[in-house]
């Protein structure tokens, strides 16, 4: 029934270009209000620093191509009245405000600051360098929140549903090569409004406690590139413990095209093979350095197909499990690697989704590699392409959760149904990222279907999709012994592959890996400077699990709670766990840090004391 809603759009847009827009000059020319960052309820050392160029990079570190150029930047910005805005948009029109991209709607940064954005229009014009003039050109988006109607130059270009994945439009029929371009983007997130029930991690249009302020609109980079008629469209690339690497390049074509692919090492191709696009193939790199959190190596990777070439990178390594003394345990080429990291949400006050810059995405990660953390779980969000970057640059190992549908008692069948391809295009999306050892499909049965246990087969198409990761398919509860994990989460005092728990946990199964999922979460507050100025959220501050009087305290408590996990590993069966949390979120105050990110509540001798102690406590476990 899509193609037949979209032909109904496209006949109602053509039959109103075909009446005419009327008089539109005063539209035209109206005034735009200009962009200005709005005043959050907290800001952060770099909310000044971005300026009106946001996120400069290269967006897409896997799949990269030499001709292309930023979108990113001051659009215009208009709020619609409803689904059916769509049948009427504002060609040629200026919209009433400038908005930063990409920011979410809800931001400061976004110079909105919505309170309601459910139907939204954005607005930008752009123009073709000379160069790609015999080119086809590809329009790319970050990730939209939730659904993008695009058109280009008063035609509906394209259509896109999942407000955490990138997508592309070829937009070669649509463009003017030698004038401006128009480009308009209708975004419809209901997040959690009426009896929508669409993936939407902690986002809520009424924040509370552990549900946060939503994300609405274009919230990661949009760019366009040129490419030949026949280009790569998706790159599945993967390299092993023991050199082999395995590619597949999918083309834009159906039909077979030659494939040359080289890896580098200092600029020095190292090793090269043929294929074919569209079908998988194999070849050997002889005694790669191997990929760990002890030394991130990463070999550079040029990808030929016909006239197309893209830049792309990987690491050598194998994740898998094993038993090792009787106990089932992760491996990482083919060692037991002790898995300890945090419960990682990505929310920045001025930018919630949005991280301000690069610079402050990456000063979270080196922040948890300094204190010793070998891990994050990137805790119901997806996040940009660079986010994965850093982690394979830094060494840190991802367990990544799929974005969990809003609460609610019975899941339709068609909800189902969209949960489940959302879930593939995150793992086709982030597969081949070196730093992702997991996949977590329910988090404390969120979304999760009890009638019937989907999880089992949900698993299997995980595996089937990417046969190279682990699946924790219920992290929490509602564990029904589907996966590679046994997942306990437990406030504050940890419970991992122990002969003890609690409800809602289930008994530990020894036929797989021990993690605790969650634990610690215990909270300090802060002086208003650091916190999330809004009175319903400092309202909830007292429902954190725990509160400690003062940062000793705090310290104290945190080492109790890490010696008690060393107990817990020196004597029974965990392998891994998870510190709630990287950073405070509005009312939550039980992060390693602020909100804010001004203020560092650990003692870093301590707790790097502590979490190496961990490691070490493993290691004398497995002998």
């Amino acid at each position: 029934m899509l193609w037949l809603c979209t032909w109904f759009i496209l006949l109602l847009t053509s039959q109103s270009l075909a009446r005419g827009l009327g008089d539109t000059s005063s539209l035209a020319s109206r005034r735009t209000a200009p962009y200005a960052v709005q005043q959050p309820p907290l800001t952060t050392d770099w909310t000044e620093q971005v300026g009106t160029n946001p996120w400069p990079e290269y967006p897409r570190p896997q799949r990269q191509r030499s001709e292309w150029k930023n979108l990113n930047g001051i659009w215009q910005y208009q709020a619609a009245a409803s689904l059916d805005a769509v049948k009427s948009p504002p060609f040629g029109q200026n919209l009433t405000a400038e908005v930063l991209i990409p920011s979410c709607l809800e931001s400061g940064l976004s110079g909105i600051q919505a309170t309601s954005a459910v139907y939204s229009w954005f607005r930008t014009t752009f123009t073709i360098p000379n160069a790609w003039r015999a080119q086809n050109v590809l329009l790319n988006f970050g990730a939209v929140d939730y659904e993008a109607t695009v058109f280009v130059n008063g035609q509906q270009a394209g259509f896109h549903r999942g407000g955490y994945f990138a997508f592309t439009v070829d937009i070669t029929s649509f463009i003017n090569a030698t004038t401006n371009n128009e480009l308009l983007v209708y975004v419809h997130d209901p997040t959690d409004r009426g009896n929508y029930v669409i993936p939407i991690g902690k986002q809520r249009l009424v924040p509370s406690h552990i549900f946060y302020t939503p994300c609405s609109g274009i919230w990661q980079s949009v760019w366009i590139e040129s490419a030949p008629a026949n280009y790569i469209t998706q790159l599945d690339l993967s390299g092993d413990m023991y050199g082999q690497v395995n590619v597949t390049v999918h083309s834009a074509s159906e039909h077979s095209t030659a494939v040359q692919i080289a890896i580098l090492e200092d600029d020095s191709v190292i090793a090269c093979a043929d294929g074919t696009s569209n079908q998988p193939f194999q070849f050997h790199v002889p005694d790669p350095n191997l990929w760990s959190p002890e030394s991130p190596d990463l070999y550079n990777v040029t990808v030929t197909l016909g006239e197309d070439m893209v830049s792309s990178y990987l690491g050598f390594r194998t994740i898998s499990r094993g038993e090792v003394n009787g106990i089932q345990r992760p491996l990482l080429n083919g060692e037991f690697t002790f898995l300890f990291g945090t419960l990682d949400q990505g929310y920045w006050p001025d930018g919630l989704y949005s991280p301000p810059t690069r610079e402050a995405m990456e000063y979270d990660l080196r922040v948890l590699k300094d204190l010793g953390f070998n891990m994050v779980r990137k805790h119901i969000k997806v996040e940009p392409a660079l986010y994965y970057r850093a982690c394979d640059e830094l060494g840190l190992l991802v367990i990544q959760d799929m974005p969990s549908l809003r609460l609610v008692e019975n899941i339709q069948e068609s909800q189902q149904q969209e949960f489940v391809r959302q879930l593939d295009l995150m793992v086709n999306q982030l597969k081949n990222y070196p730093s992702i050892l997991g996949w977590i499909i329910y988090n404390e049965g969120w979304g999760q279907i009890t009638s019937y246990y989907p999880e089992f087969a949900l698993t299997e198409r995980v595996r089937q999709l990417d046969p190279t990761r682990l699946v924790d398919s219920t992290s929490g509860w509602h564990d029904h012994g589907a996966g590679d994990f046994h997942d306990n989460h437990h406030y504050a005092n940890p419970q991992c592959g122990t002969p003890f728990y609690s409800t809602p946990s289930t008994p530990y199964d020894p036929s797989r890996i021990a993690i605790q999922g969650e634990f610690g979460g215990v909270g300090h507050n802060l002086s208003i400077e650091h916190l999330w100025n809004n009175q319903a959220a400092i309202n909830t501050i007292n429902q954190t699990y725990e509160m400690d009087a003062d940062l000793d305290a705090w310290n104290a408590r945190g080492h109790m709670l890490l010696t008690e996990l060393q107990d817990q590993v020196r004597q029974y069966a965990c392998s891994g766990a998870v510190w709630t949390q990287t950073t405070d979120v509005e009312g939550e105050v039980n992060g390693l840090m602020s909100y804010d990110r001004r203020v560092k509540r650990v003692d870093v001798q301590q707790w790097r004391d502590d979490i190496q102690g961990l490691f070490e406590a493993a290691a004398e476990r497995v002998g």
